[in-house]
């Protein structure tokens, strides 16, 4: 982990690994005073931080694995139909059958690590390094809302249509960002997903 300053009274966490980034970002919610939280890939941005000092002094001590019964986040299923035009050759890259790949996808517990891109769109991780699949050489003009994707280490659901270059496996009737709601966005920061497979 490296902690840099960011601002006046903001710091820049930069950590090894993508699934650390919520369990971080957990923490910091529950234990520190900032204004704001901004976590991506491998960061999080502790903007408006009450005290420097206690802060760094709180991440130079803290480990992924401590405290991980306090930081368990609400849980959203989504029921998705496996049935993306990319879901054969992610299985021929994962060396499984289809159904194989659908049930290591689905019986994965993921977790927002951040979003970006469009608004709701999260960038989930769960699944193990080594099934890491590149995004396509060429993106696609339109992807439907709902679509489920992988790229790199990441599963993503499409909450508007719009161009997309991610390795289609499945598809969500779930709505993921509504202006509408007191929370627009269906999957925030923490928050653990879970794909239910769709069948019949």
């Amino acid at each position: 982990m490296q902690v840099l300053p960011a601002g006046p009274d903001a710091l820049l966490v930069e950590l090894p690994l993508p699934a650390e980034v919520p369990l971080l970002y957990a923490d910091v919610c529950r234990d520190l005073t900032c204004a704001d939280l901004v976590p991506g890939a491998r960061t999080l941005l502790l903007d408006g931080v009450a005290d420097l000092d206690a802060a760094r002094d709180y991440l130079a001590a803290w480990v992924p694995a401590g405290g991980s019964a306090d930081r368990v986040g609400p849980v959203v299923e989504l029921p998705t139909t496996y049935d993306g035009a990319d879901l054969d050759d992610v299985a021929r890259r994962w060396g499984m059958t289809r159904a194989e790949a659908v049930a290591t996808h689905s019986g994965a517990e993921h977790t927002v690590a951040f979003v970006g891109f469009a608004p709701g769109f999260a960038y989930c991780t769960g699944l193990p390094p080594e099934l890491s699949v590149a995004r396509l050489d060429r993106p696609r003009a339109r992807v439907p809302a709902g679509a489920v994707g992988l790229a790199g280490e990441y599963t993503g659901v499409y909450p508007t249509a719009s161009p997309g270059g991610w390795r289609l496996v499945g598809r969500t009737e779930a709505r993921l960002w509504d202006a509408d709601r007191d929370e627009p966005a269906l999957l925030t920061p923490g928050t653990r997903v879970r794909f239910v497979e769709v069948t019949g």
